[in-house]
């Protein structure tokens, strides 16, 4: 399955509509797929795009409508084409805590020491059309119930399964932050996001309120293996509290090219001046202890649903 070239980060050139999500007003690309579609995409349409490898994958995945904190919305969100990296980061349990709401637990791989991660997305081809996104992450203990430890850790580090906690989300495109934001619950800010990852080299850099760097990383791709669709679909469970509610957001990726470096030594990690920056340094990261790009996946992203959390 050959990579496709990445289409120029130049979505803010486009002409733009306005739309409205829950009273709040966006610019959206005009003639996107949003624009368009609101969200009831044509598969057949997706299909004919030469970015995207096939849509096999959505068709077993019907949408429902849905209420939400942005008024009634078609629920999972469609990602057709989309790439994504991940530093996956030993840190100190203390420090983890001290940024975790005390419902939930960070997961450890030893006595004292968690795991923490920066992220990095790029969606090509998505139902509220391109944008860019990073993330500082704390790997966490599903909140629901009390499975062995060691068995949730084996199949985070196998990217089988994350559950986890978002310090910070930010992104591209207004439409991607009052979604993300209000619908969802995440810490969702726009701010000037590259992100480029190809199969020989991954690069990205967010920017802070100034300009300057907040978080930027450059490396060589880990060679990358070639999935049919749906012989390996990974999920990743995310807490958010909406109100005073807990909610739970699960999202499905189905990997179609990956590669993974264990222990690398040639990533390059900038940490600059911003709230990323800030956040990555408060869980106090002491090594890097896996890299994992996709250079081609797509991706289903439910809406969030109440979910109960124990006390502690």
């Amino acid at each position: 399955m050959p990579s496709s070239p990445q289409e120029p980060q130049q979505e803010t050139q486009q002409e733009t509509v306005e739309v409205d999500l829950g009273g709040r007003t966006v610019r959206v690309p005009k003639d996107g797929l949003y624009d368009r579609y609101r969200m009831e995409t044509d598969l057949d349409e997706v299909a004919r795009d030469p970015r995207v490898s096939g849509v096999d994958f959505f068709r077993k995945l019907p949408k429902t409508k849905v209420d939400s904190p942005i008024g009634p919305t078609l629920t999972p969100n469609f990602y057709y084409r989309v790439s994504t990296a991940r530093l996956t980061m030993l840190a100190p349990t203390r420090a983890i805590r001290s940024r975790l709401p005390r419902e939930l637990a960070p997961l450890e791989v030893a006595p004292g020491l968690g795991l923490v991660s920066t992220m990095f997305f790029r969606y090509d081809v998505c139902d509220i059309d391109f944008y860019t996104e990073a993330a500082v992450g704390i790997a966490v203990k599903p909140a629901r119930h009390g499975r062995l430890g060691f068995f949730d850790l084996v199949a985070a580090l196998k990217n089988d399964h994350l559950d986890s906690y978002v310090l910070s989300l930010p992104v591209s495109t207004e439409i991607a932050q009052v979604r993300g934001h209000d619908g969802y619950g995440f810490p969702k800010w726009v701010t000037g996001l590259d992100v480029d990852i190809d199969a020989h080299r991954t690069s990205a850099r967010v920017a802070n309120d100034a300009g300057g760097t907040d978080l930027a990383l450059s490396a060589p791709t880990p060679a990358q293996t070639i999935h049919p669709s749906g012989k390996r679909v990974s999920s990743l469970t995310s807490y958010t509290s909406i109100g005073d509610a807990w909610h739970s957001t699960l999202s499905q990726t189905n990997v179609l090219a990956s590669g993974t470096a264990l222990v690398p030594r040639d990533v390059g990690l900038e940490v600059g001046e911003g709230r990323m920056a800030d956040d990555l340094r408060s869980l106090k990261p002491i090594r890097t202890i896996q890299f994992d790009v996709v250079t081609e996946g797509q991706l289903a992203l439910h809406m969030p649903v109440p979910t109960s959390v124990r006390s502690r």
